[in-house]
């Protein structure tokens, strides 16, 4: 029977992959928090817990009318961002895949009328930087999934494809761990002001209210209160939470949704990117099990 092992709410923003030199000059001579925090993501938790499997929950792979997973058995070429190509172009990827899991995701929505999930292999799928981001701190020699966000999708249906991830998890033998790869609030600054607001600061934050509305969504983190942050969904949605918050409900749902009772640690500061609320936030599994 497989278990998840861990999981996380991680940043993949592109300064975590410039250059030191570049992120220094960007950020007034200071290191952005995340970028260590990712590094000790890798040292002191995954490579702690030895999963067989990462699956992450992309934030920038929007699609349309399904929610859909790679079903590769490796996926390997280069990554140019369409949206920053000067700072993300011919990165190299190389990624064993997990189509056995995906596969069996997608069985458990065959016969429902409230859900629908696709598996894909197909080679010429796009891959996106909320993956591609995360492979230069995170990558071991796990497989790697990656599911997409439905830009259709509503709350329960993030926390009803969670709720079938964790059961096709539990189907095979598996130790996975969850990345759900997005920001908290997620507005941006104007172009004209957005090079005055470029340190991570969180008084760049582009409002007081985004960095209230993150800092509460954090303690009920810190707390181990998902349901706080699950019944405040509709309220947060002012606040445009990157991948319309789907990525953590996904997570979430996968371990126990409002009854998840695993405390969050951080792995960085609360940092503010171009605007936008970022975080690396561990959830480990609780002794007892997900849920209380």
């Amino acid at each position: 029977m497989g278990e998840i092992v861990g999981a996380a709410v991680v940043s993949h923003v592109p300064p975590i992959v410039m250059s030191e030199e570049d992120r220094l000059d960007l950020n007034d001579g200071s290191e952005i928090s995340l970028v260590p925090g990712l590094h000790r993501l890798r040292s002191e938790c995954i490579d702690r817990l030895e999963p067989n499997t990462i699956v992450v929950l992309d934030t920038h792979w929007f699609t349309l009318l399904e929610m859909v997973v790679t079903s590769h058995e490796r996926r390997t070429g280069h990554f140019t961002s369409d949206e920053l190509p000067r700072g993300m172009s011919a990165v190299p990827y190389d990624i064993p895949g997990d189509p056995e899991l995906a596969n069996a995701l997608e069985s458990l929505a065959v016969d429902r009328d409230d859900t629908w999930i696709t598996a894909i292999d197909d080679p010429y799928l796009p891959i996106h930087y909320g993956t591609v981001n995360l492979l230069g701190f995170l990558q071991g020699d796990e497989r790697w999934l990656t599911g997409s966000i439905c830009a259709t999708a509503e709350a329960d249906d993030f926390l009803l494809f969670g709720r079938l991830l964790g059961e096709a998890i539990a189907s095979l033998d598996r130790r996975v761990v969850i990345l759900a790869s997005g920001s908290l609030s997620h507005r941006f600054w104007p172009m004209r002001q957005i090079r005055s607001h470029e340190t991570s600061d969180p008084s760049n934050m582009i409002s007081e209210e985004a960095r209230s509305a993150d800092e509460q969504i954090m303690r009920w983190w810190e707390a181990g209160d998902h349901r706080s942050v699950i019944d405040n969904y509709p309220d947060f949605r002012r606040h445009a939470p990157e991948g319309l918050f789907g990525h953590y409900l996904m997570m979430v749902a996968a371990m126990g949704g409002p009854d998840c009772t695993s405390q969050g640690v951080r792995y960085s500061d609360y940092e503010s990117a171009a605007g936008t609320g970022q975080i690396n936030m561990w959830f480990e599994r609780p002794a007892g099990g997900w849920t209380a």
